[in-house]
């Protein structure tokens, strides 16, 4: 994620141009003026309606006690820092509020086009500028991460650049499945929000205690556990865990062999596919690298593919260049080819083999992620329920399980979607209950009801464990 121009970025307090101030009262007056047939023909992100979606239906609370960590207000929300990109891209940092309404009020006041979260502050950002440059300083920050579509270009064929679809989602599903099982199992974090970013990708939010706190450094060496594929876009080659010992297995780590599966020989190909041994990595590899996306159809790719085999075994690599020259074929023959090829090697060069198989099958499918996202505690990313300006789609959360599902086309509303879904409830209410100002739960009364309450409940199981160890803590102190 590209770093915010420094001098775009205005000071806390500055005043945000033609920041319009609307009232409770003046709202309504406003939105009339939206043009409900317009939304119904156009997706995009009218400010008229943005601001609907801010006034009533964006889950402020909801978000406000995720940060916060508490029903009671914290220095993790009143430290926190927001930043706003208003709708003539003026950038606005170190903001900071003392309750949700506050924030709720500047953030219709302003009607930005988005707004980012970072870190808890020392003091508070707003105050920045009181407090001496080193007093000022992030001491808390959730672990994030950021998957991005793009860096599948090479990979995928049948999107590009800020195209998507759900066949080239289905990458960023197995790699979500990949990371949230090293997070959990290897480093025991337990509160895992999966947000989709509105367009092309996913963030993460790791909101564990023990995660927020990690400093800089300590999230630099968990970013390089997690980065397997390195390399700019020119290198071939972007896996290298090295070959085995001869007469050994390769050793790797628990988690990449658990992310594998054992035995890419057997079961990498069409032949494995009933294998329970098959990793989620082999799984993909099959089901979408070679079978959906057929990554290796076209001579340019797969002359990439036996540039990734054993250079010392090239006549037999040499062969299969010749076999797929004269006889084109799908990517999985050519990849059964390529297994048949290993199975069938001498026994000096079956490790380089084996070895070669099991990079093939990481670079292909392994988690590609935004490293400098999540390297340090002060990055800000795009919070979850805002609104992607160039699609209208809210930044819905995603449990898991979802995702494997998700369209990206239609699995998440549009601002223009909800508000159509609220008139209409309001039209077929109206004859039945008289007119009442409009409650702080609207979002009940559309599809985004599910997001927010799926992420009420991983905010309630966060909040218990917070409580709980709060008074383990407070009876350790009186029990001394």
């Amino acid at each position: 994620m590209a770093a915010h121009d420094p001098v775009r970025a205005s000071s806390a307090g500055a005043p945000a141009p033609h920041a319009p101030l609307y009232t409770d009262t003046s709202l309504d007056d406003v939105l009339a003026m939206v043009d409900e047939h317009a939304l119904e023909r156009d997706e995009s992100v009218d400010p008229m309606a943005l601001l609907a979606y801010y006034r009533r239906l964006l889950p402020f609370r909801s978000l406000f006690t995720w940060l916060n960590q508490d029903v009671a207000l914290t220095r993790s929300f009143t430290h926190r820092e927001f930043a706003f990109t208003l709708q003539n891209d003026a950038y606005l940092r170190y903001q900071s509020f003392s309750s949700w309404d506050e924030w709720k009020r500047e953030v219709c006041r302003l009607n930005p086009s988005r707004f980012e979260i970072g870190p808890v502050y020392s003091a508070k950002p707003k105050d920045r500028k009181t407090m001496q440059k080193a007093s000022f300083r992030p001491v808390e920050r959730e672990l994030v991460f950021d998957i991005d579509m793009t860096d599948y270009d090479e990979i995928r064929t049948c999107c590009s650049d800020k195209q998507i679809c759900a066949r080239c989602w289905k990458l960023i599903a197995v790699a979500v499945e990949v990371l949230d099982s090293v997070l959990r199992e290897d480093f025991g974090f337990r509160h895992i929000v999966w947000v989709y970013s509105g367009r092309r990708g996913i963030h993460c939010w790791v909101a564990d205690p023990e995660a927020r706190a990690l400093p800089d450094e300590a999230r630099k060496a968990l970013v390089g556990w997690t980065e397997v594929i390195r390399g700019s876009a020119n290198q071939t080659k972007k896996v290298a865990l090295g070959n085995a010992a001869p007469g050994a297995p390769r050793v790797l780590h628990p988690s990449l062999r658990r992310a594998l599966g054992a035995d890419v020989l057997s079961n990498s190909g069409s032949q494995g596919t009933a294998s329970a041994a098959r990793g989620p990595l082999q799984r993909a590899f099959f089901d979408i690298i070679l079978t959906d996306q057929d990554v290796f159809r076209e001579r340019a790719r797969w002359e990439t593919l036996l540039a990734l085999l054993p250079a010392n075994d090239s006549e037999a690599v040499v062969r299969l260049e010749a076999k797929w020259a004269a006889a084109p074929r799908s990517s999985v023959r050519k990849w059964d080819d390529v297994l048949e090829t290993a199975s069938k090697s001498a026994e000096r060069v079956r490790p380089a083999w084996i070895a070669a198989i099991e990079d093939i099958v990481l670079q292909y499918t392994y988690p590609r992620i935004d490293a400098e996202v999540s390297k340090r505690q002060n990055h800000l990313l795009k919070s979850p329920f805002v609104v992607h300006p160039s699609t209208g789609r809210v930044c819905v959360p995603l449990e898991v399980e979802q995702i494997q599902h998700f369209d990206p086309h239609n699995g998440a509303p549009t601002v223009a979607q909800l508000l159509r879904e609220l008139n209409r409830h309001e039209a077929q209410h109206a004859a039945s209950s008289p007119a009442a100002p409009h409650t702080k739960g609207e979002w009940e009364k559309t599809s985004l009801r599910p997001f927010v309450e799926q992420f009420d409940r991983a905010t309630a199981k966060l909040l218990r464990e917070v409580r709980d160890a709060k008074r383990a803590t407070t009876k350790h102190s009186l029990d001394f």
